[in-house]
C-alpha cells in the first residue's frame, strides 16, 4: 500500500511558499543579465531550495513526529527511489545546452547519502550540519577544481567528485544545508514560537556569516564554499523560511494572495525543468553573439509571470504537477 504524505489541505502553505521564491530566485540568477556584480538570488536562491530539500525529507518521514520504526524501511526506501528519480532527471538535463549548472543529480544522490540519519534526533543532525560547515569547506579549499584531469574522463570515476568537492553544489558543504532543512522538518513547524525562532536564528546566523566576512575581509560571495558563505546562506534560508511560515499562517486572505507563489512551491521539479527547456530553447534561438540584456528581461518576465499563472491554474484543477505525480508512483508515496 502506499504510504501518504502531506497533501491539499495538510500541506504547510508557508514552505510552498519559502520554495516556491527559491525557484523564482532561480530564474533571477539563470537569466538576469550578469551586471558585473553579485544580486540576493545569486547562490542564496539554491541554497534556501537545498534548504527545502531537507525540510521536505522531514515532513515526508513523519515531521515533529517521526514515523515509527515499523514504517521507517517502506519510507526509507521512498526516499532511495525519489534520489534516484532526480539523479537520473537531472543527469538528462545536462546533457541539454542550458548553460545552467543542473542541481538536480546532486540532490538525489544527497538523498542517497542521507538515508542513514534520516530518524536522528535534532541535536545530532545540527551537530552533522556543523561538521559540513566547517570541516567540509577547510577540505573544500584544499582540492582540484578538475576532477576529469585528475580521474579520466570516465564519468564513474570523476563524478562522484563533481558531487561531493568539485562541483557548483558539493557536498561537503551543501549536505549541511540539507540536514539544517531536516533539522527544521523535525520541528512543529505550524507553531508560531518555532516561526519565531527559525527567524531569529536565521537572522543572527547570516548577520554573522556576511558580517563576519566583511569584518574579516574574507570571501563570503555565492559559491564560495567558505564556512562564512555556509552560515550567511544558510541563516538567509532558515530566516526566509521562518518569515513565510508566519506570512502563510496568516489570515486566509494572505494565503489567496500568495497562492500563486505557493502553488510554484508545490510544484517545483514540474517548474524547474520546464526552466530548463525553455531557456535551452531560448539559447537555441538566439545569434551567434547572445541574447541581449532586453531579450533575457523579456524571458525572464515570461518565465516568472507564466510559471505562477500556469502554476496556480495547474494546483488550483488538477492537484499535484506531472513530475510530482510521476514522483509520486515511482516512490510509492501519494
Amino acid at each position: 500500500m502506499a504510504e501518504r504524505v502531506l497533501t491539499g489541505t495538510d500541506r504547510i502553505v508557508g514552505v510552498d511558499l519559502a520554495r516556491g521564491l527559491a525557484v523564482l530566485g532561480m530564474f533571477v540568477a539563470h537569466v538576469l543579465p550578469d551586471g558585473g556584480s553579485e544580486n540576493i538570488a545569486d547562490g542564496r536562491s539554491s541554497v534556501l531550495f537545498a534548504t527545502l530539500a531537507g525540510v521536505s525529507l522531514g515532513l515526508l518521514t513523519g515531521g515533529a513526529e517521526p514515523a515509527p520504526r515499523g514504517r521507517r524501511a517502506a519510507l526509507v526506501r521512498a526516499v532511495a527511489l525519489r534520489g534516484i528519480f532526480l539523479a537520473v532527471l537531472g543527469l538528462l538535463l545536462w546533457r541539454l545546452d542550458s548553460g545552467i549548472a543542473v542541481v538536480l543529480d546532486y540532490y538525489g544522490i544527497f538523498f542517497l547519502v542521507l538515508l542513514p540519519v534520516l530518524f536522528l534526533p535534532r541535536p545530532a543532525l545540527l551537530a552533522l550540519a556543523l561538521g559540513f560547515a566547517t570541516v567540509g569547506t577547510l577540505v573544500l579549499a584544499a582540492a582540484p577544481d578538475d576532477p576529469p584531469r585528475v580521474f579520466g574522463g570516465q564519468p564513474l570515476l570523476w563524478l562522484p567528485s563533481e558531487w561531493f568537492v568539485t562541483g557548483y553544489y558539493p557536498g561537503l558543504l551543501w549536505l549541511g544545508y540539507f540536514l539544517v532543512g531536516l533539522a527544521a522538518g523535525r520541528s512543529d513547524l505550524r507553531r508560531p514560537g518555532t516561526q519565531l525562532v527559525l527567524v531569529v536564528v536565521g537572522v543572527a546566523a547570516s548577520v554573522a556569516g556576511y558580517g563576519g566576512a566583511r569584518v574579516l575581509a574574507v570571501d563570503a560571495s555565492a559559491h564560495s564554499s567558505t564556512a562564512w558563505e555556509a552560515l550567511g546562506a544558510g541563516g538567509f534560508a532558515i530566516a526566509v523560511l521562518g518569515l513565510l511560515l508566519l506570512a502563510g499562517s496568516r489570515s486566509p486572505v494572505a494565503r489567496s494572495v500568495l497562492f500563486p507563489l505557493a502553488a510554484v512551491g508545490g510544484m517545483p521539479l514540474t517548474i524547474y525543468t520546464a526552466q530548463i527547456l525553455a531557456i535551452t530553447a531560448f539559447r537555441a534561438a538566439q545569434p551567434v553573439g547572445g541574447a541581449s540584456d532586453t531579450a533575457r528581461w523579456g524571458l525572464l518576465a515570461a518565465l516568472v509571470l507564466g510559471s505562477l499563472l500556469v502554476a496556480a491554474l495547474w494546483r488550483s484543477r488538477l492537484g499535484k504537477g506531472p513530475l510530482e505525480r510521476l514522483l509520486a508512483r515511482v516512490s510509492g508515496l501519494r
